[in-house]
């Protein structure tokens, strides 16, 4: 075994029996480069990386592979999801090499860390002539690689950053985005014109968001579209719940089945607001459903979440296949479903819509019950019970099969990403079970991730928590932490953020460039320092930032926040070329458009009230409130015994205190 065995990484384990002489990520081995002046070859990946198996077969488990790598080149193995900042840093450098990146994802570096070479999966020959070329290259014309280090390394500093620096920006320009955004929307599956395609959750949060606060149905109508299809599509696991990373195709129909913790910690709270605004009985099962799933599958006793299920999983053969566990044989469903098999097949497409390959089907449903209800003169009420039960027999059968591996170690910024969706999950639905497994995981986060140094940690394992936090790490965590207190008023959470915050603004906050960078100055350098400013998959700690500045501002009567807020957002949004890629700040800069609201609730019966609001869609109003006397800013001689007041905000200025509900909803509709 080489030195993985000794990590912790359900990733790294993977390829501990390697016959690549495998390190992992830390100052030895960097050092240990320097010192015999080797080439670096880093190879970065995740548990769940189809492709990332694929090569580890192919070319990692060959000796002949092994003996190239090993006799010329320092091999590190990196776990994307522990080390995101080395993964970011190197895929600038792909990206900037090839124009395109993904997983797995390999550079070859001089023994400095600067990278010369890189790309993602290669087959075995071509892995093989690349890097002894590679080799060749470096002993006989090193001037050669260094010349280029450096330039690639001149990219690597400046890509992404805009030049502009704080200007004033107009909120109408979110219509000028919005033009440009419309012409990649598809009108027939929902999401982009495109395949593969990934779910965004916080584009449609986006959009769900400035739809309804402009009354733009057709915005409506285009997320409520593309909502409905993701559930209906295979991406969604309509037996046992959750969501897979995306999907290969237009329609939503055949994912790449892995399952991760931070897609659907989003979709539950997107679901969730877009539940709160339509009441659609769909979204409520997706959420009942995804949340189930993660109970069961995920969440630890100690209320923490895992990361991950893996694409693969082994087959009665013995060999790992993608999305084995998840696919179905048109014999499997006849004997399984037999007198109901051709309604079954309607609303499951068991026919050429529905089938993937090799006789394999996906289940997707392409029409909705009321639909199909209609056309078979058969009640709704009944074909709901019977959808229930087929996926009852189905999940029963499913659990004899071999599960995928799970990625058993949790991270951070994922934890809090669940946790609020749990919380958001409460919100509009109002069961009590999603806030206290929310709650739980607060806790955990409280108690196990913060150190009492003051920073958190990324990852935890084995009751250990490890690896310096990142950004994500407190940006996510804050943002969790005022949506909890918005959902139980304990301002013991808010204390919790401010702390966090001010601890970014220490060791994060680079005062030139009016940013967070990715890493703590605490931290060892690494080749170059990473700004994450576009939001992807998962929005990007900056962005996050500039949102929870700005919310704490209000709550701590904070003008510091606030400017840093104003400056981060009127940095970027002028500098924005296509929307999609910044939609959370997109969220962040409607915060200083004439849409921000703040309501107070103060009174015994504020969290009656308050669970009654929650459960409305009011995208762009701030909540706060207390049962007693409080000593938060924004709270300050609001409090009168025996009365429950409601106090709006808008602007810096407040209107008339109200006694009722029914009176504060009239203010608080656009």
């Amino acid at each position: 075994m080489n030195e993985l065995k000794l990590e912790t990484s359900p990733y790294l384990l993977q390829h501990a029996n390697n016959p690549v002489n495998w390190k992992a990520w830390n100052t030895q081995t960097l050092a240990s480069a320097k010192e015999n002046q080797k080439l670096i070859l880093i190879s970065i990946g995740y548990s769940a990386c189809h492709w990332c198996h694929v090569m580890e077969h192919e070319s990692f488990e060959d000796e002949e592979v092994a003996k190239t790598m090993n006799q010329h080149f320092v091999n590190i193995k990196v776990d994307r999801e522990e080390r995101p900042d080395v993964d970011a840093i190197y895929m600038k450098a792909v990206q900037l090499m090839t124009g395109r990146g993904g997983w797995p994802l390999n550079v070859v570096c001089l023994p400095n860390g600067k990278p010369v070479w890189g790309g993602t999966y290669f087959r075995k020959n071509d892995w093989v002539n690349t890097l002894e070329q590679l080799q060749e290259l470096y002993q006989t014309q090193p001037e050669k690689l260094v010349e280029y280090a450096e330039k690639l390394h001149e990219g690597i500093e400046t890509l992404g950053l805009t030049e502009e620096k704080s200007t004033e920006f107009d909120i109408t320009i979110l219509d000028t985005f919005l033009a440009k955004w419309q012409k990649s929307f598809d009108w027939e599956f929902g999401g982009y014109s495109r395949a593969p395609k990934f779910m965004m959750p916080t584009n449609y949060q986006f959009l769900l968001q400035y739809g309804y606060l402009t009354k733009n149905e057709k915005l409506l109508e285009y997320v409520d579209l593309t909502l409905t299809k993701m559930a209906y599509g295979g991406i969604f696991d309509t037996v046992d719940g959750g969501f897979s990373r995306y999907s290969v195709d237009v329609k939503w129909h055949v994912p790449h089945f892995e399952k991760m913790a931070y897609d659907n910690g989003q979709l539950l709270s997107l679901y969730a607001n877009a539940y709160k605004l339509t009441k659609n009985e769909l979204y409520k099962k997706i959420i009942e459903k995804t949340t189930a799933f993660i109970d069961k599958e995920w969440l630890t006793d100690e209320g923490a979440f895992f990361s991950a299920l893996d694409a693969d999983s082994l087959t009665t053969e013995n060999h790992l296949e993608e999305g084995a566990f998840y696919v179905w044989t048109i014999e499997e469903l006849k004997n399984l479903i037999q007198d109901d098999f051709v309604l079954f097949s309607e609303i499951f497409n068991v026919n050429e819509f529905g089938h993937w390959e090799h006789g394999n089907y996906v289940l997707i449903q392409k029409e909705s019950l009321d639909e199909i209800s209609e056309k078979n003169q058969i009640s709704i009420d009944e074909l709901r019970l019977k959808k229930k039960n087929w996926e009852q027999i189905l999940y029963k059968t499913r659990e004899k099969r071999l599960k995928p591996r799970l990625d058993d170690k949790c991270i951070t910024s994922w934890n809090a990403i669940l946790l609020k969706g749990f919380v958001d999950s409460f919100k509009a639905l109002g069961d009590e079970n999603h806030l206290n497994i929310a709650i739980k995981n607060a806790h955990f986060i409280a108690n196990k991730i913060w150190s009492s140094e003051g920073n958190l940690m990324h990852t935890y394992k084995n009751e250990k928590p490890s690896i310096n936090g990142f950004l994500e790490d407190y940006a996510f965590v804050i943002d969790s932490f005022i949506s909890l207190y918005e959902a139980t008023f304990d301002e013991n959470w808010l204390l919790h953020s401010k702390n966090l915050t001010n601890y970014c603004l220490d060791h994060f906050y680079d005062e030139k460039k009016q940013l967070f960078r990715f890493t703590s100055d605490l931290d060892e350098a690494l080749i170059s320092n990473h700004f994450e400013i576009e939001d992807n998959v998962i929005p990007a700690s900056n962005s996050v930032m500039a949102s929870n500045l700005f919310k704490l501002s209000i709550y701590f009567d904070n003008s510091h926040y606030e400017e840093i807020s104003r400056q981060m957002v009127s940095q970027i949004i002028p500098s924005i070329d296509y929307p999609s890629a910044f939609s959370n700040w997109l969220i962040a800069a409607m915060h200083f458009s004439d849409y921000q609201k703040e309501l107070a609730i103060c009174g015994e019966a504020s969290l009656v009230h308050l669970k009654e609001i929650n459960q409305n869609y009011f995208p762009s109003v701030l909540l706060a409130g207390n049962k007693k006397k409080s000593d938060l800013p924004f709270l300050q001689n609001r409090f009168v015994e025996n009365e429950t007041i409601f106090y709006l905000c808008q602007n810096k200025l407040c209107l008339a205190p109200k006694n009722t509900i029914s009176e504060v909803y009239k203010d608080l509709n656009y």
